[in-house]
């Protein structure tokens, strides 16, 4: 019996409460009670929470009996969200008062255990009175654990401490958040004085064995750590929807107005549905347009830039039953108590397999019901990566987790906290650090690197700064100087500051929620925008805050908030790849591949079905094969304005291809001292060139090499926003930067400037004028400028993956195919109407020579069919239209000048006027005919080119070239050139033959000129 190791009245609670114990409880509950580190990864709604709490309580309630229960505090338990530590506090207010009657029925004494919540939003007065009476049962976030960790008395409190409880362990290990709590946890076993036992919630995650390695640290190896696994395998009710009218690259208008009234429909059929979407601005532009279908008090939004209040709101009216549906962002995705969810709807792919069963797990959120999704595809591409998701998920398919190697600037702000606490001997120091699985394989050099940097600080042009240790070099010791604990208390923490503006509510000053910092700027005071479903008239505008008043419900426009698109995962682009190859297998018979993929794909329709064919169907005509992972593909073609552009069809994510297009970028600013527009998606990469950029295609495969692509990348990138951004992130994190000075928040824009200037002072070549840099830029062996690159490498692009597929391509293992086409691809639409998040320079979107591009809307089978074909009576169009018409002998004149010479034949077959016009000229001297078959009417200007491709040949009437032209001296090469260059440009399409036929040379020597003019 699994509860034989508790305390009879708990036994007795539990047995009352619930029919048994779920299979997690089961399973840890006699590990915890051993007092072993426990993983207990299984889906939303197991009872994770009470199968590593209420060993915890046991404990605690048999010391009260015991009568040995002092105010001290014993269990620690941290959440990422604050939402999530108030759920946990009010999840355990209820069943402890339950107990404490359970104890009472038994005739036993009295045990009042204490639980308090410890965030950012906890009030002055709360932390004080905790201070004084430690709660035994401490809930918290990692950013509050590490300020009570750091703080002078509050530290005290957590020397007592015996068990750390982590939950949604997962969302934090992936980051720098996750590094952060990992040296705290260490911090705070160091301060305990003994092994903490650790017990780690998560959902169930790739490989596992990661994420209980993380948890336990180094100091106690991952077998101490028993990990129960109850699986993601829940069986999910998945489909994906779309509207009547055909998916396009672009969605329309009326397009989106199905999508509305579908969900209406859908909410309608439902209790409570939660709809998901990736972006603040999709979250309230879809919340306006469902609230004017189903009334404004039956729907509203969740997500970040929102006031907690408001969220709180959102969240206790969907548990209670008064909304029909909340629209949100990732903000919703952990396991915040909503109450019971009957629908998730998915608006576009969640790029992530991970993301997916999270957001959909929010449906049916106890154990017997099946959750249930709704998938909403925004474009074809996206229709056929949520095929690939929903695949995915059916054969229990998981992304993979990469946890953060040793970040620099987190180690940087956690030595100076551990020091204002304690004098550290630097190899303590050392060893404490590496205790944490982030810092596992952390370098003496890096530490020492870290070390020195903070207790020399950063000479600014406003003197020194950031020197917070004094370091004892003769005795190896580091200890705080003054300010360095305030500075670690005030400005500590690893989520970076966005510069968004505050808005408060006039005449209450209720704080409401934050802006973009460029729609704040670009707003003016009268204009109204909408919040969460509520709409406001705007005040004033003052430095880094909007003052607002309620505008009454009347029109308001849509904020916008500007941030980092989450890139595919590799294992989602692995599956895009491979459902693409599987379809492309089975293009020969179109019929027989869209009754396969609706069968492999559960919940997708045959209309989907048809659609994801005919797109890639359509596609394979014109490029001859289908782009996957192992079949790249280059696409060339003209746009509408005469340039051209380059399409590199490659399914690996945004991060590789973001990598693949900024370096590639750089190549060819090198290759022709020219800067291009480029832009990267999950699917392609365009790049787009002017008309004067010509290159045999093949070769555009060769321009990187795995050998040196890092270092070209790495100059890229320092061009690249990204590595602006990042050094200001890493600047604030190291406490380079202070977040707030003088009780005060310091403003983004002056954050900015001092980022500037630290980086001017530690990497002077990343600010130098362009002209005076001679070669690469020359970067510095500092913590920071490696870690910032380190940063863009890993986080914002994912280079180790692009080099895998440069090695790749080197050694022969992919198919290369390159394509000069006459219209762009269908699979390049989605690439060349890109989002401005996709662009990898800094041209505005209304100068992006993409919009030069005219794409078809519509694929029926019969355009399809067509595409790619080139129309006859169009070629004779555009060759009459590039035929020099000449109505006077000074434009006959011209036209021999720019084509260097004309058959006599074609030009009077074309105007009979034109014999007449051309005697006119060589009476005056100014034209000639070449004695040579085919007879060639030649310019004066022109004969010394033309003799040096026809050396010998005579002319009639002889003409004396003028002396400009005879002083330049021509090779046949260059002449024959020239003439190729010259009979282009009034021909039109044409081949080599023709034009060796019009000039009478060999087809050799023509094909010679064509490969000197590419």
């Amino acid at each position: 019996m699994p509860l034989s190791g508790f305390h009879p009245a708990i036994a007795r609670w539990f047995t009352d409460r619930f029919a048994e114990p779920t299979e997690p409880q089961r399973r840890a509950w006699p590990l915890i009670q051993g007092g072993r580190n426990a993983l207990i990864a299984a889906p939303t709604g197991s009872g994770k929470t009470f199968a590593a709490f209420l060993a915890a309580i046991d404990s605690l309630l048999r010391q009260g009996l015991d009568g040995t229960l002092g105010d001290e505090t014993q269990v620690v338990y941290v959440s990422p969200l604050k939402a999530l530590s108030n759920d946990v506090q009010k999840n355990l207010a209820e069943p402890l008062a339950e107990i404490r009657r359970t104890l009472e029925a038994l005739c036993l004494p009295d045990v009042d255990i204490r639980t308090l919540v410890r965030t950012g939003d906890t009030p002055a007065p709360e932390r004080q009175q905790m201070v004084k009476r430690p709660p035994h049962v401490l809930v918290t976030t990692p950013e509050s654990l590490y300020l009570i960790l750091t703080s002078e008395r509050a530290r005290d409190m957590l020397r007592t401490v015996r068990t750390v409880i982590v939950d949604e362990i997962h969302a934090v290990a992936r980051d720098k958040r996750g590094s952060h709590l990992a040296l705290s946890l260490e911090r705070l076993e160091h301060l305990a004085g003994r092994r903490l036992q650790r017990v780690g919630l998560s959902a169930t995650q790739k490989p596992i064995e990661d994420i209980a390695a993380f948890l336990a640290g180094t100091r106690h190896p991952t077998p101490d750590t028993c990990i129960i696994d109850a699986g993601h395998a829940r069986s999910l009710d998945l489909a994906i929807e779309i509207p009547s009218s055909p998916l396009e690259a672009v969605m329309a208008a009326e397009v989106w107005d199905e999508i509305y009234e579908r969900l209406v429909q859908l909410i309608g059929e439902h209790r409570t549905t939660l709809v998901f979407v990736n972006t603040r601005r999709l979250a309230e532009r879809l919340t306006l347009h469902l609230s004017e279908r189903l009334g404004a008090d039956q729907v509203t939004s969740h997500h970040g830039s929102l006031s907690k209040e408001k969220r709180l709101d959102a969240e206790t009216r969907l548990k209670e039953g008064k909304l029909k549906a909340l629209v949100a962002t990732a903000s919703l995705e952990l396991g915040i108590d909503i109450g019971a969810v009957d629908l998730v709807c998915q608006i576009g792919s969640t790029r992530s397999i991970a993301t997916l069963l999270q957001r959909v797990g929010r449906s049916g959120h106890h154990l017997a019901a099946v959750p249930k999704g709704r998938l909403f595809p925004l474009s074809r591409d996206e229709l056929l990566e949520c095929a690939a998701l929903v695949r995915a998920t059916h054969e229990r398919k998981l992304d993979r987790l990469v946890i953060p190697e040793h970040p620099l600037d987190i180690l940087a702000q956690q030595i100076v906290a551990a020091a204002a606490g304690d004098e550290w001997e630097e190899d303590r120091l050392y060893e404490l650090v590496r205790g944490a699985h982030p810092y596992r394989e952390l370098t003496r050099k890096d530490f020492d690197d870290v070390v020195r940097m903070l207790a020399e600080g950063f000479t600014t042009r406003r003197g020194r700064r950031g020197a917070y240790l004094h370091h004892d070099g003769v005795n190896r010791r580091v200890r705080a100087r003054r300010g360095a604990r305030l500075a670690a208390l005030t400005s500590g923490g690893a989520i970076p500051d966005l510069g968004d503006y505050r808005v408060v509510l006039e005449p209450t000053e209720t704080f409401v929620g934050t802006l973009n910092e460029d729609f704040a700027i670009e707003s003016m005071p009268g204009d109204i925008f909408q919040l969460g479903n509520t709409s406001y008239l705007i005040q004033k505008i003052e430095s880094g805050q909007v003052r607002v008043v309620d505008a009454q419900g009347q029109p308001p426009s849509i904020p916008f908030w500007t941030g980092e698109a989450p890139g595919r995962t590799p294992e989602l682009s692995v599956q895009v790849s491979r459902l693409r190859q599987d379809i492309a297998d089975r293009l020969g018979n179109t019929g027989a591949a869209i009754a396969w993929l609706g069968a492999e794909i559960p919940g997708l329709s045959e209309a989907a079905a048809r659609q994801i064919v005919e797109y890639l169907d359509a596609s394979h005509k014109i490029l001859g094969v289908i782009p996957t992972q192992q079949t790249l593909v280059l696409e060339r073609f003209f746009d509408e304005a005469g340039g051209m552009q380059l399409v590199l069809h490659a399914p690996f994510g945004s991060r590789v291809n973001r990598a693949w297009g900024l370096a590639l970028r750089k190549r060819f600013c090198r290759s022709f001292n020219f800067e291009l527009q480029a832009a990267a998606t999950e699917d392609a990469i365009v790049i787009s060139l002017g008309p004067h950029h010509s290159f045999p295609l093949d070769d555009v495969f060769q321009y990187l090499k795995p050998a040196t692509a890092e270092q070209l990348l790495v100059q890229a990138m320092l061009d690249a926003p990204m590595f602006g951004t990042r050094w200001r992130w890493n600047a604030t994190r190291a406490l380079a930067v202070l977040r707030a000075r003088g009780g005060k928040k310091v403003p983004t824009p002056l954050q900015r400037m001092e980022a500037e200037d630290l980086v001017a002072a530690v990497f002077p070549d990343q600010l130098a004028c362009p002209e005076n840099l001679v070669g690469d830029r020359e970067i510095p062996d500092h913590p920071l400028v490696q870690q910032t690159i380190q940063d863009c490498l890993l986080e914002a692009m994912d280079f180790p993956g692009l080099k895998r597929v440069l090695e790749e391509m080197e050694a022969g293992r992919c198919q290369l195919v390159a394509r000069d086409t006459t219209e762009p691809s269908p699979l390049s639409h989605e690439v060349i109407n890109a989002k401005p998040y996709a662009f990898l320079d800094d041209a505005p979107l209304e100068e992006r020579r993409t919009q030069a591009v005219i794409t078809r809307r519509g694929l029926d089978v019969k355009t399809a069919e067509e595409l790619g074909r080139l129309d006859q009576a169009a070629i004779d169009r555009v060759r009459e239209e590039a035929w020099a018409e000449a109505g006077s002998a000074d434009e006959l004149h011209d036209a021999l000048l720019v084509t260097g010479a004309l058959t006599s034949a074609e030009c009077g077959m074309r105007s009979a006027e034109s014999k007449g016009l051309f005697e006119e000229l060589a009476r005056a001297g100014r034209a000639t005919t070449l004695l040579h078959e085919p007879r060639l009417w030649v310019a004066a200007e022109r004969v010394p080119l033309v003799e040096a491709v026809f050396p010998g040949v005579r002319c009639e009437p002889a003409v004396v070239a003028p002396e400009r032209d005879r002083a330049k001296s021509w090779t046949r090469e260059d002449a024959l050139r020239e003439l190729v260059r010259g009979r282009l440009e009034v021909v039109g399409p044409t081949t080599a033959e023709g034009i060796a036929a019009a000039l009478g040379v060999p087809p050799s020597d023509v094909d010679f000129a064509l490969g000197a003019l590419e």
